[in-house]
């Protein structure tokens, strides 16, 4: 018989029937499996700088100004945005922490080992300040107005700028000092350090103060060309620019009150009415007599040479006069007197404002020398003012190969190029004249008094010097559908600013008549193809090199062709061989590490001078495409000017490296 199937009812009540105990055995093994399997799971790592900084305000932050900090995992994570913390891969880099009341030490600070920039700035911080010698890549410290004693920090990192000033710090300031090469800023004003700081030597100081303290003894040479008040209340600190330095004077033996001790008492004798009374009285007279008759004689003998002297001298300084304003006159004319009469003054756009005699009596102001001849600044009579380039040495095919020369050369006008006024053209004379630019040029801006008093070319400055070179030497590669324009000298000198601080190129196309030496004297620009054994000519991608090579010494602030222990090197070699593997503060110039959040920018502007420089010609790009580079930049518009440069120990807020 077939067995009877169960019931609809007699299979719900099994349903609802309780689990047989393997089920619960079963549901067990599944339940413990799944907690193993979390626990196999590792729990997200903590951020190894998140520690120290819990720790510091735990310790310093009485009034819970540093709300925003809390247990997170990643105090770099965006959404964590712990305040006055900045972050550099993953790693705590900066920390801004001013006017914040901020009580107590700062050592747990020190073990943020990657910290680049520490600003705590007018706060109550107190004791001495931490060992900070294994803070490797620490580069700014702004410790001021706070209440830290205790002595001079034995060891720092290599520092580029220092600000302990407005403390409580004493002792005498180490000679480890003078290790910290790259020195900008030391601010040690308003504390209580003593002993001699004759042995400082830092030649990077640009920024120095050590005002109201209790130093003492000589100010050393190094320091001498910083103004009084840096030094001023020191009590016995001297040398320049405070008071001489002074021998300490010997005080005099001490005698016996006793009359009889006196060396001279012997010999003087004791009635005042003898005869040698009255030969004293006798010789005094004669003395001041022949004084007398000294002055008289004297007196008699000056006149005699004025009189006779005084003619010629005034002659001669006439003649001098005449000289002098002879030579201004003459400063670019030819040594010879028929020179300019076979020449004529050829001017562009239809404007003729002087004529070849005004500018013969214009003042000249000599602006400078080049391989191509000699810069003046001129004044005409009526106010208006050129700049005159007398050109020496040139090389032409003549008076028709120059003329079509300068014709499209006048013919270019841009913003970011130097006009061509009108030239002049004579066997044994040519002149060009050109627009005056007011502000110099960028070699002078670079390179200048790099010293006390120096006003640093800001970074927005560089950038906007870079897009309108760029953006002019674009230009004249673009400007003619007929033939391919090359400048030829691309060079520092050759970046002028105008009034408004927009870059200028000038000097196009002179190079083509310069001499085979001239283009020597720029060699640290120069391309590699165009080395003196093959003799190949200028090209646009030469230019771009050199250009490339601009860029560099924007960013690096040093010159071309570097003088190092390794005898003259070039700078595109010098900054591969710094920078092989990563970017490295070494390459830029110092000047630029008290500007935030730059560092991007430069990088970039310094891969687009890399490619510039490429050793293969044709992986260079074209200006077009450089000045779309540049343009690219993020915040090339919008980076922020510090034009308080020299006083950026005072807004440590708004430094970052």
């Amino acid at each position: 018989m077939p067995l009877p199937l169960p019931s609809a009812r007699s299979l719900s009540h099994r349903t609802m029937a309780a689990p047989r105990p393997s089920h619960l055995h079963c549901l067990l093994s599944i339940l413990l499996l799944h907690l193993t399997l979390l626990h196999a799971i590792p729990p997200p790592s903590i951020h190894p700088d998140l520690a120290p900084l819990l720790s510091f305000k735990s310790s310093a932050d009485f009034s819970n100004k540093l709300s925003s900090w809390k247990n997170s995992s990643d105090p770099c994570h965006k959404s964590s945005a712990f305040y006055g913390v900045s972050c550099l891969h993953n790693r705590v880099t900066g920390l801004v922490l001013e006017d914040l009341n901020l009580h107590g030490r700062f050592d747990s600070l020190t073990s943020l080992v990657k910290l680049r920039v520490l600003s705590l700035k007018r706060n109550l911080l107190v004791g001495p300040i931490p060992d900070l010698s294994n803070l490797t890549s620490l580069k700014l410290v702004f410790l001021s107005d706070n209440q830290i004693s205790g002595e001079f920090p034995p060891s720092l990192p290599s520092l580029f700028r220092l600000d302990l000033s407005h403390n409580k710090l004493s002792g005498s300031i180490p000679a480890t000092l003078n290790r910290l090469t790259h020195l900008l800023t030391l601010r040690l004003e308003e504390n209580q350090f003593s002993g001699s700081i004759k042995f400082l030597n830092i030649s990077s100081l640009q920024d120095f103060n050590i005002s109201m303290n209790n130093v003492s003894g000589e100010i050393p040479a190094s320091l001498s060309g910083f103004s009084e008040s840096v030094f001023s209340n020191n009590p016995i600190l001297c040398g320049f620019p405070l008071l001489e330095c002074r021998e300490p004077e010997i005080p005099p033996p001490v005698v016996s009150s006793s009359p009889t001790s006196l060396p001279w008492t012997a010999a003087v004798p004791t009635n005042k009415k003898t005869g040698n009374g009255s030969r004293s009285k006798i010789s005094t007279l004669a003395i001041v007599a022949l004084i007398i008759g000294d002055v008289l004689v004297l007196t008699l003998v000056s006149l005699l040479l004025y009189c006779y002297f005084g003619k010629k001298s005034a002659e001669e300084t006439t003649n001098e006069k005449k000289n002098i304003q002879q030579g201004e006159k003459t400063a670019y004319s030819t040594p010879t007197a028929n020179s300019f009469e076979k020449g004529r003054m050829v001017f562009f756009d239809g404007t003729k404002r002087f004529e070849l005699e005004d500018l013969l009596r214009a003042s000249a102001e000599m602006l400078g020398k080049g391989g191509l001849g000699t810069a003046y600044k001129a004044v005409l009579d009526d106010g208006y003012v050129v700049a005159v380039k007398r050109l020496k040495e040139v090389v032409t095919g003549g008076k028709r190969e120059f003329e079509q020369q300068m014709e499209v050369l006048g013919s270019l006008r841009h913003p970011n190029v130097v006009s061509l006024k009108a030239y002049y053209f004579a066997k044994d004379e040519k002149l060009l004249v050109h627009d005056y630019m007011t502000n110099g040029n960028l070699f002078s801006l670079l390179h200048g008094n790099r010293g006390p008093g120096r006003t640093p070319l800001d970074w927005s400055t560089r950038l906007k010097i870079a897009a309108g070179a760029a953006t002019g030497l674009a230009f004249i590669h673009t400007s003619s559908t007929t033939v391919k324009l090359i400048h030829g000298n691309i060079k520092s000198t050759n970046i002028l600013l105008d009034k408004s601080g927009n870059a200028c190129v000038s000097d196009c196309g002179l190079s083509s008549f310069a001499p085979p030496t001239a283009a020597l004297r720029s060699a640290g620009y120069r391309a590699p193809e165009l080395s003196s054994a093959n003799n190949r000519k200028c090209t646009q991608k030469s230019d771009v090199y050199s250009f490339g090579v601009l860029l560099m010494e924007l960013l690096t602030g040093k010159c071309p062709s570097m003088v190092d222990n390794s005898g003259v090197q070039d700078l595109p070699r010098w900054i591969q061989s710094v920078a092989r593997e990563e970017w490295t503060a070494e390459v830029f110039d110092l000047e630029l590490m008290s500007y935030k959040d730059i560092e991007e920018e430069m990088v970039q502007l310094m891969h687009i001078a890399l490619s510039c420089t490429s050793g293969a010609v044709d992986q260079r790009p074209t200006m077009d495409h450089v000045v779309k580079m540049i343009h690219d930049i993020d915040g090339a518009e919008m980076s922020p000017r510090n034009d308080d440069f020299e006083l950026v120990s005072n807004s440590p807020s708004v430094i970052e490296t």
